[in-house]
């Protein structure tokens, strides 16, 4: 299967972050003419950048640096995930089990999925979820340094990736250290612990102060939250209320943040119980769908039966802790559980091992060895296929259409313009870091036809073309800044 084609506003946001990390900045300085640029989840004053936590963005600029290829980089960010949830599980599950339960996350998420097949993300936050919840048990029987360092490592991990959901997942791993450190069972190891610990993490706050800083110009206001405020109207949380529109300098942007986020998810209805129910139904279904699936789900009508088990008695109550705190988000994707995702399948596999101690005519050892046959049954499918388990297909246009320009002698300027009922969530306009040096520009058509002129002039050494997405996505013809007005 080949390296993914961009498709998504997310996907791009990161790829501009990879691009910037990968020329040696944490951020680029706002074009003269942005007000051009503008797109989606993208900053462009104070300074232009991805809005994104900066984890996703430099795994994406690693692929960049050592091949040339940010798809590398998801690769290996997956490879991690996958590793890193074998090794948390062998923390809480005999090694035998632990490995089956790594083999079925790699059937199920780690190969044919949007995680591995864009470069929206997932994989990262997942590491740092399995490196917090594995440092967990392993601390109970014997704190090191090396563990220390590995629980810092996740938590920071998370700050940069999920900054919200991995808060909320470190709430009962602290609980549980701190129930610990009360029962007397950890004075001795405190010391060897809590130091490194602290270090670590005051090292990775002052990380995110500094990124910041350089992106908002306030170590304290995160690019994401400068976005929202610059551009949207839907708030994250169910307790907060509409922003009023801001001004948007074109229409597709503003249509976009007003129409489309709000009836994304049922965002703009959850202030009732009735649209939050709606909206939780359907943010419900994606995630089961995706981690488990109808027939992962069956093992688990186990779990009344053994809720009082000592291997999953602390996820009982740390699960619905995390679920409580993502009830409250407006908006809950898939990728935003994946610090939690270890723990979903740590709590499958020890209704698995329950499951194969039915004796009754040896159903237990039948249906455990059903599950690993499905699974692999699946992934061989979906590898006969090439399913890449994710498609919007309209974006190969773009993809392709930008390989013909890079391709053409001398610089190209394309200058998008959108028709009346255009699908807001289909941008075309993304650009690399360093905007000027591309060989490739693309812009949006502004409504007054001075500021076209202004493009026009700025970039005099461009050949320019209009292409209208709504009428054809690959046909380009040349630019007149007056033929609309």
């Amino acid at each position: 299967m080949p390296a993914p084609v961009p498709r998504l506003r997310d996907e791009f946001s990161f790829l501009l972050a990879a691009d910037t990390f990968a020329s040696g900045r944490l951020t680029n300085p706002p074009h003269p003419l942005w007000k051009s640029f503008e797109s989606i989840h993208i900053l462009q004053q104070p300074t232009y950048m991805s809005m994104y936590p900066p984890a996703q963005g430099m795994f994406l600029a690693l692929g960049l640096k050592l091949a040339g290829m940010p798809w590398l980089g998801v690769w290996l960010s997956m490879g991690l995930f996958c590793a890193a949830l074998c090794w948390m599980l062998q923390g809480w599950l005999p090694p035998g089990w632990a490995f089956f339960g790594a083999l079925l996350a790699v059937a199920r998420i780690g190969v044919f999925t949007y995680w591995m097949n864009t470069y929206w993300g997932g994989a990262v936050a997942g590491i740092g979820g399995a490196l917090l919840f594995g440092v967990l048990p392993r601390v109970m029987r014997r704190a090191n340094f090396r563990d220390a360092l590995l629980m810092a490592a996740g938590i920071v991990l998370l700050m940069n990736s999920r900054p919200y959901e991995g808060l909320v997942a470190a709430i009962p791993a602290a609980a549980m250290l701190a129930w610990w450190l009360a029962r007397g069972r950890g004075e001795g190891k405190l010391r060897l612990f809590a130091a490194p610990v602290a270090g670590v993490l005051l090292l990775g706050f002052a990380w995110m102060g500094y990124y910041n800083w350089r992106i908002t110009g306030d170590a304290l206001l995160m690019p994401q939250e400068l976005n929202r405020r610059t551009y949207a109207v839907a708030p994250y949380f169910i307790w907060q209320q509409e922003r009023p529109a801001p001004h948007y300098n074109n229409e597709v942007m503003e249509k976009f943040y007003t129409k489309w986020e709000g009836g994304f998810q049922q965002a703009d209805q959850q202030d009732t119980l009735e649209g939050w129910l709606a909206s939780l139904g359907e943010k419900a279904y994606g995630i089961w769908h995706f981690y488990l699936g109808k027939f992962l789900t069956a093992p688990l009508l186990l779990l009344p039966l053994i809720v009082k088990d000592r291997r999953i008695r602390f996820w009982m109550w740390a699960g619905p802790v995390f679920l409580a705190g993502l009830l409250l988000e407006r908006f809950t994707q898939i990728h935003y559980v994946a610090p939690f995702a270890g723990g979903l399948y740590l709590v499958l596999i020890q209704c698995l091992r329950h499951f194969r101690q039915i004796k009754w005519e040896g159903i237990g050892v039948l249906a455990v060895r059903l599950v690993a046959l499905y699974m692999a049954g699946t992934f061989a499918w979906s590898a006969v296929r090439g399913d890449q388990g994710f498609d919007y297909p309209w974006q190969f246009d773009r993809a392709q259409l930008e390989d013909t320009l890079e391709k053409m002698p001398g610089k190209q300027l394309v200058v998008v313009r959108y028709s009346q009922d255009h699908e807001y969530d289909r941008e075309w306009v993304y650009d690399r870091a360093d905007l000027d040096g591309s060989k490739v520009v693309w812009a949006r058509e502004l409504p007054d036809a001075g500021d076209n002129r202004r493009l026009l002039d700025y970039f005099k050494d461009r050949k320019v073309w209009l292409l209208e997405p709504d009428v054809s996505q690959s046909e380009l013809e040349k630019y007149d800044p007056d033929a609309r007005h």
